[in-house]
């Protein structure tokens, strides 16, 4: 269903990056063999400002390596090169994922001193938390850009206008437009959001306004019945209430 669209983007790139996370969080925990902390920061710093370089960096290196021996390859032997369009944006968008886990980066410090006086600082390289890279991710999917899929040497903007603007790359690109997802389709296998549960007060992607594409949601009581108040009795048993409650459930029309 929906190749070449920008939800499909959004899922290869959120891959390739999950795997750069995974792997290179597995190398600085010392589980894998092939690969450690960064050994190429170690002995510098700067010693006029009191900090160095110490502890266990993360070695992104090795994971973006791994990802793209695992992701790229099916792809490339489609044609033996990256020829078609749509496989020149798969590969692109994979990289846009491994990218951002590089351009979100950071460095960690502690503090040494007398009474923690942070005279000296040792400093360590670390990946973002991945929710942090989803985040960045997520809005690179809101913005991504519509290519031609006709491939002339390089990706090109689909919009003739626009062509001129260089495409970065940690953009997310994509070729087809998004089939309309609120409306059954089986054919593609897409459900729609008919009769879906919605949240009536959340701005969010859940709440009905949203969800319900706009066609309202209906609005039913529904009970609930549970053992609540427990209490052990000795010797030897447990003495609940049955307590009841009614909430409003709200689905989309």
């Amino acid at each position: 269903c929906c190749a070449g669209t920008k939800e499909t983007a959004f899922i290869s790139a959120v891959t390739a990056a999950g795997l750069v996370h995974s792997v290179t969080r597995s190398c600085s925990a010392g589980n894998m063999t092939e690969c450690s902390c960064d050994v190429t920061l170690r002995h510098g710093g700067s010693a006029s400002e009191g900090w160095h370089w110490g502890g266990c960096s993360d070695d992104i290196h090795y994971g973006m390596s791994f990802s793209r021996k695992f992701l790229d390859a099916p792809f490339k032997n489609i044609t033996g090169k990256s020829g078609s369009g749509l496989v020149a944006m798969n590969l692109h968008n994979n990289e846009a994922g491994r990218q951002a886990v590089a351009k979100l980066m950071s460095v960690d410090c502690r503090c040494h001193g007398v009474s923690g006086s942070c005279a000296v600082k040792t400093c360590w390289k670390t990946m973002s938390s991945f929710e942090k890279i989803g985040r960045f991710l997520k809005d690179k999917y809101e913005n991504s850009i519509q290519i031609s899929d006709r491939l002339k040497k390089k990706l090109r903007r689909k919009e003739k206008s626009q062509r001129k603007i260089p495409i970065g790359k940690d953009d997310l690109l994509y070729v087809n437009k998004s089939p309309n997802y609120c409306v059954e389709d089986q054919k593609l296998g897409i459900p729609g959001t008919q009769g879906r549960e919605c949240n009536r007060t959340s701005q969010g992607p859940e709440g009905c306004n949203l969800l319900c594409c706009g066609r309202g949601y209906n609005t039913h009581v529904v009970r609930h019945v549970e053992r609540c108040e427990c209490k052990f009795v000795w010797c030897c048993y447990v003495r609940c209430r049955r307590c009841e409650t009614m909430t409003d459930v709200h689905t989309c029309k």
